[in-house]
């Protein structure tokens, strides 16, 4: 691995030039890595930081990587990580006008680390030095407690997901900010709307005199604009109070609670396992953005890599390889999902819709699908309105919220479903839906969405620790329940609890358009609802030992 000579970082100032003159913005600083693919396997399962902390199940993924290239040889052509600066690596046999199309596309990765608000508490932070600190830490622990580092590592990174990212990222946010806090959001969100249910031109009056101390008021804080809540609403305090201790039930973050609490770890000689335990927990934090902006993320990415590439004069010669490698990264498959593809159509869409002016309610009353294909206000502020959907959504909001039929329709998509035809014996597909909504369920339920588990500190004793899953119709994996819940014992040091639910018993599904004489029936869930019954269950991990009761 090494830095890229100074003729390719000419093109790369170059295309740096060219898209901020389109309106990208970044940090000037950035570092670029010539790599081989053996290169890319090593770092792959570090997530490409060079400097994360070494950890066993690394080596076995870089050994399944290398036995998996020799099988499946492939060329990854760059990755990029959300540091600062800003480091990509690059495959050591691109050439020129490869190099130019990936570093458009590198550098649209950078404007949405650097703008998008899911991002926030990374815009500072200088990982790279962060996670080589943490390897150090690390490895003056190995070389003191041996293999007990990897067990908190590996217990530690099985809760890894239950981190309270909405939660903290708000607190880094708003301290120091001069911001909205709790306060007055809880007033707002709660006080006036739910305790009061005061009027709507109340409500909006208030939010004027908030927007007007904000603004005029040189010396504006908090309790400037609540001087006058407390002399109307003499009882707002307690209640406030009252929901503060409500709050302070619930914490969502798992790992933080056991590192604050936990009797185990306040022994003098296990206090050591926090650090690791933090290591571990901050890393997660880092990347949880990015596995929530994975399809919005490539999106951008491929939108402006297509965009800018197509009108740089360095593209004269190789416009037909240059198509047959955007094929292959932006290609919307008809089955499967592919992110770069959905993401860039629906920016691309969103664009369009907003320069006919069609987020408008004029747009929205109409019924007439004709009048909607034809409907043109010619606003022309598509540009900047993708940059705010860029700057405050994440992947949920952004196709929750903007795929709709037409997008449907313009695509040509729909949703595919899978049966068995036992006359010829094979799988078929066939088109099972083209309706907006469903398409959009079928997205949303493939991204991430980990398990809501929070601690009941009602529940939670000295030396027991009960935690509740929020349940969503979808059941914890049981294959994972077991040994999670070793780990979170291990490290509370005593008996754990988990209150969750599984199915009571599947009811008789309902069928769905089926023929039972049709030779390609088959007992598919494509064809038939299944419903189940429900029963809470507790599961106690006590002594490595799991049992289950009903609740």
């Amino acid at each position: 691995m090494e830095l890229v000579d100074q003729h390719v970082k000419g093109i790369m100032e170059g295309c740096k030039e060219r898209a901020r003159d389109q309106g990208l913005s970044f940090d000037d600083e950035t570092l670029e890595y010539i790599v081989t693919n053996r290169d890319m396997i090593e770092l792959g399962p570090k997530v490409m930081i060079p400097t994360l902390y070494d950890y066993w199940v690394h080596d076995v993924r870089v050994i399944s990587g290398k036995g998996r290239y020799e099988l499946y040889p492939d060329n990854p052509f760059e990755t990029v990580i959300n540091t600062r600066p800003a480091i990509s690596f690059y495959n050591d046999n691109n050439p020129d006008w490869l190099n130019v199309m990936i570093f458009y596309h590198v550098l649209a990765h950078i404007d949405f680390f650097q703008n998008n608000l899911f991002f926030r508490h990374t815009w500072d932070m200088d990982f790279t030095g962060k996670a080589l600190s943490d390897k150090r830490v690390i490895a003056r622990y190995r070389a003191e407690k041996g293999r007990w580092v990897d067990y908190v590592i590996e217990f530690t990174r099985g809760i890894d997901n239950l981190v309270g990212y909405h939660r903290n990222v708000s607190s880094l946010v708003r301290e120091g900010s001069g911001k909205k806090t709790d306060k007055t959001d809880y007033y707002f969100d709660t006080f006036l709307q739910q305790e009061k249910n005061v009027t709507t031109n109340d409500y909006l009056r208030e939010i004027e005199r908030y927007n007007f101390l904000q603004k005029d008021d040189p010396s504006f804080t908090e309790e400037t604009f609540l001087a006058e809540v407390y002399g109307k609403y003499p009882e707002f305090s307690e209640l406030y109070r009252k929901k503060l201790e409500e709050k302070d039930k619930i914490h969502t973050d798992v790992i933080d609670y056991i590192m604050k609490y936990s009797p185990f770890l306040r022994e003098d000689k296990n206090k050591w396992m926090k650090s690791v335990m933090e290591i571990v927990k901050d890393t997660s934090m880092f990347l949880q953005p990015q596995i929530r902006t994975k399809i919005m993320n490539e999106g951008w990415a491929s939108f402006w890599h297509e965009k800018l590439f197509m009108s740089d004069e360095r593209i004269r010669g190789h416009e037909i390889d240059y198509a047959k490698v955007n094929a292959s990264v932006t290609a919307m498959p008809k089955v499967g999902l592919n992110p770069y593809a959905i993401g860039m159509r629906l920016f691309d869409h969103i664009r369009d819709m907003e320069n006919r002016g069609c987020y408008s309610l004029d747009y929205f009353l109409l019924k007439d699908q004709v009048k909607k294909k034809r409907f043109d206000q010619s606003k022309n502020t598509g540009m900047d309105y993708i940059f705010k959907v860029r700057e405050d959504l994440c992947d949920f909001s952004f196709i929750n919220r903007f795929i709709d039929q037409e997008f449907i329709n313009r695509n040509s998509l729909f949703v595919s479903g899978r049966r068995l035809n036992r006359r010829k014996m094979t799988w078929e597909f066939y088109v099972k839906s083209r309706r907006a909504e469903d398409y959009r369920e079928m997205i949303i339920n493939t991204l991430y969405h980990p398990p809501s588990i929070h601690v009941d500190t009602l529940k939670t004793k000295k030396d027991e620790l009960y935690l509740v899953h929020k349940f969503e119709n979808k059941p914890l994996k049981k294959d994972f329940i077991e040994n999670t819940m070793v780990g979170i014992e291990y490290l509370w040091g005593g008996p754990v609890k988990l209150e969750t639910h599984e199915p009571a018993k599947e009811a008789k599904m309902e069928e769905k358009h089926m023929n039972f004489w049709d030779p390609a029936y088959a007992l598919q869930p494509d064809q038939k609802e299944k419903t189940f019954e429900w029963k809470k269950v507790l599961y106690v991990m006590e002594n490595r030992t799991l049992q289950k009761r009903e609740i």
